[in-house]
């Protein structure tokens, strides 16, 4: 899909949670442990994550860490064979990644064994440098994953990039898939190596175009020809502008590959069209402020979604490739009211649209691209809050659109759209049982701001309702970027939920759960919209008849702390206990200094202090970091990693030392009554959190841990089969 969110905000402090992979292959069943498309890790010998903890806030969660371990882990077994678009496609192979490599089998010859095509060890290089240790310094070895997987148009080349918890910019290898004689003694042809690839994709069968990540942003594209006495790479594209992140991409039929250029604000898009020989890339539509679009391809003609519509929305055009710019866009469908497109995918001869309703609810909307005006909806489960599409591969030509859709308590369920006569067909019988679906109830509401704006809440819960007063709450927040929260199927979720507590979502301003709209009425100065926006979720709740302040946690990642740290500060009596992940607490020391990595760029979220007063009064007045004072602030738990560009270290650091002198001062008299505020520094680099699986599940175990320590819960038993 074209993912039109998403390429917005490909550069800025967000955090996807962990997912739990799985896929089937002609009776293998290998499982895998993704986080945004990351696969298995291959590990080899590193530190110990535990070594940068302060182990005198954490102690007194080990025990109880312990236990949830056993917990988690036991949970994601359960969920192990949830399905998974992991694989990759070919005309004679799919390939699959196992812990030490990626592996394909071929179609014809099903009683082989897996042949592998690429081995982690081989690739990482050894040893690593990591920095001084005691003056001196100290060498040791990564942990690498498999990040994508792209295939040339013949399968003659593979072409992955890996990625590691101590660098931020992955690294790609290509390897020549060449029939071996003996694939158990001959090791993979490795052609080259390239370092901080971030997008590629490859045009032809010897040419592969990608782009490089420096200092969290992509300015430039080049090209790979591989030619009979090696290879060769030139440049063709530089970024001059620093709020500009450019990837490159492929059309479904793969006839078009498209060079994107998206800050904030704009968008211009380059293409080149495969099916020639030159290779030339052409230019759409320049870019201008507050034009977004994005493209896909279908019978020599352009389909984009663009912010035209109505409110700048996002609406459906087609425009030709030999007259490509916005004076000869026409447009096929406008969203009607109160909906959303979110992502787009062109399946044959339709246009199929992710679309979101008023209501908070996933839809479909398919357009005949022969006969737009025909266009149709087709309706979701009600619980779906996330649509996975699987990426059509080299021999795939089928006239239908395979997705997964999930929440955060429902494990994925494959669906096939067969757009030509609407059919909509699930992908499987047994993933629809109670045990993996479960009988949960999906509450979709809204909340009155302080404005009168009528702000998303969306609530899971399994305690029968005359008994959600007394169960315990966990809030999610993001609401930066014009991100939707991430609501993908998350087992540690479903534990919560099995245990009686109810997990709220507050899709509040600044986020895109409601359009561009939506996110330009929670950027800058309206920032303080989000914060009352998360008030007034948290009191509807409340006055609801769910839960109550004295069982109540917020939990937020990278940018989401923002409007958490906020309402800590003006109404800390509403939750009793906050974990953050990777969190950015000091807007205003950030956006003053522009030699920090996504300064310059982030300013058109958050505002120019240093240019603009009212930028700087705005973010003065909810910055979490510049608002602390002495009162009764719930506990938290801030994990942040020792090597985090986005969400520098030295902000946390501040904000926790901060934070403690100010409960210190409040609390002279009673020291006991004081909350925990409990710092895990982690080692790496990776904004996303770690990747190794069992490093993972320790940190969700010291959450779980602190959250019922902190809400004085008793913690779940597992419930024993009674003996006949």
């Amino acid at each position: 899909m074209a993912v039109a969110s998403s390429l917005l905000c490909s550069s800025g402090r967000l955090v996807t949670p962990f997912r739990l992979r799985l896929w089937e292959l002609a009776g293998y069943k290998r499982i895998a442990w993704l986080s945004l498309s990351v696969h298995r890790c291959y590990t080899s010998d590193t530190s110990n994550s535990s070594s940068d903890q302060s182990s005198s806030g954490l102690e007194r969660y080990k025990d109880l860490q312990k236990y949830f371990y056993r917990r988690l882990k036991a949970t994601y077994r359960r969920f192990s064979n949830i399905p998974d678009y992991s694989v990759v496609c070919g005309h004679h192979h799919v390939y699959f990644i196992e812990s030490d490599g990626i592996y394909r089998m071929d179609k014809r010859e099903r009683d082989l064994e897996p042949e592998q095509v690429l081995n982690l060890g081989q690739v990482s290089g050894g040893e690593e440098e990591s920095g001084l240790m005691n003056g001196e310094k100290k060498k040791q070895r990564f942990q690498w994953s498999v990040q994508r997987i792209r295939l040339s148009p013949q399968e003659k080349h593979l072409a992955a990039t890996l990625k590691t918890s101590h660098r931020e910019a992955p690294r790609c290898v290509v390897v020549r898939l060449e029939r071996r004689i003996s694939p158990h003694l001959d090791p993979p042809h490795i052609i080259l190596t390239l370092d901080k690839v971030f997008t590629f994709e490859w045009a032809t069968d010897e040419t592969l175009f990608y782009t490089t990540l420096e200092g969290l942003r992509c300015s430039r594209v080049f090209r790979l020809d591989l030619t009979c006495s090696g290879s060769r790479i030139t440049s063709v594209y530089e970024e001059t502008q620093p709020d500009v992140f450019v990837e490159v991409a492929l059309s479904r039929d793969r006839q078009i590959l498209s060079i994107n250029c998206n800050s904030r604000s704009s968008s211009e898009v380059m293409l080149i069209d495969t099916t020639t020989t030159n290779l030339e890339p052409f230019l759409v539509q320049p870019r201008q402020l507050n034009l977004l679009y994005h493209i896909e391809h279908w019978r020599r003609r352009l389909i984009i979604l663009a912010n035209t519509g109505p409110g700048q929305e996002y609406q459906v055009v087609q425009a030709p490739p030999s007259g490509p710019s916005m004076d000869s866009w026409v447009s096929l469908l406008a969203p009607g009211p109160g909906t959303v497109f979110k992502d787009m995918d062109v399946v044959a001869d339709h246009c199929v649209l992710a679309a979101r309703t008023l209501a908070n609810e996933l839809v479909l909307i398919v357009v005949p691209l022969a006969h737009p005006k025909k266009a149709y909806t087709v309706q979701l489960p009600s619980w779906a809050c996330a649509i996975e599409t699987k990426k059509a591969g080299l021999a795939d030509q089928r006239k239908v659109l395979e997705f997964l859709i999930s929440s955060p308590v429902h494990p994925p369920l494959p669906f096939c759209l067969y757009p030509e006569d609407g059919l909509l067909l699930s992908g499987t019988e047994d993933r629809s049982s109670p045990e993996n679906q479960g009988n949960y109830t999906t509450m979709r509401f809204e909340a009155c701001s302080q404005d009168g704006t009528l702000v998303p809440v969306t609530l899971f819960h399994a305690v029968p309702v005359e008994g959600l007063r007394q169960a315990p709450l966990l809030a999610h927040v993001y609401g930066a970027y014009g991100r939707d929260l991430h609501m993908e199927f998350s087992p540690e979720k479903r534990l919560l939920l099995e245990q009686g507590w109810a997990l709220a979502y507050c899709h509040i301003r600044g986020g895109g759960e409601r359009g561009l709209s939506w996110q330009r009425q929670g950027r800058e100065e309206g920032k303080q919209k989000g914060v009352e926006d998360l008030q007034a979720c948290l009191h509807h709740i409340f006055s609801s008849g769910v839960s109550s302040p004295s069982l109540t946690a917020l939990t937020a990642c990278s940018a989401g702390a923002v409007p958490v740290g906020a309402l800590c500060n003006r109404q800390p009596h509403m939750m009793r206990a906050v974990t953050l992940q990777a969190p950015f607490l000091d807007v205003l020391g950030t956006m003053e200094d522009p030699n920090l990595p996504l300064t310059l760029e982030d300013r058109e979220e958050w505002g120019d202090p240093v240019e603009n007063p009212k930028h700087r009064l705005s973010i003065t007045s909810y910055c979490p970091l510049h608002n602390i004072t002495p009162q009764h602030y719930p506990s938290m738990l801030l994990t942040a990693y020792r090597s985090d560009a986005r969400a520098p270290l030295a902000g946390v650091l501040k904000y926790t030392e901060q934070l403690k002198k100010a409960i210190h001062t409040h609390f002279t008299m009673n020291p006991k009554s004081a909350p925990n505020i409990v710092l895990n520094i982690q080692p790496g680099a990776n904004h996303l959190g770690p990747e190794d699986f069992e490093v993972m599940l320790e940190e969700e175990a010291l959450n779980l841990a602190f959250l019922y320590s902190e809400l004085g819960l008793d913690p779940p038993r597992s419930q024993r089969k009674r003996k006949r």
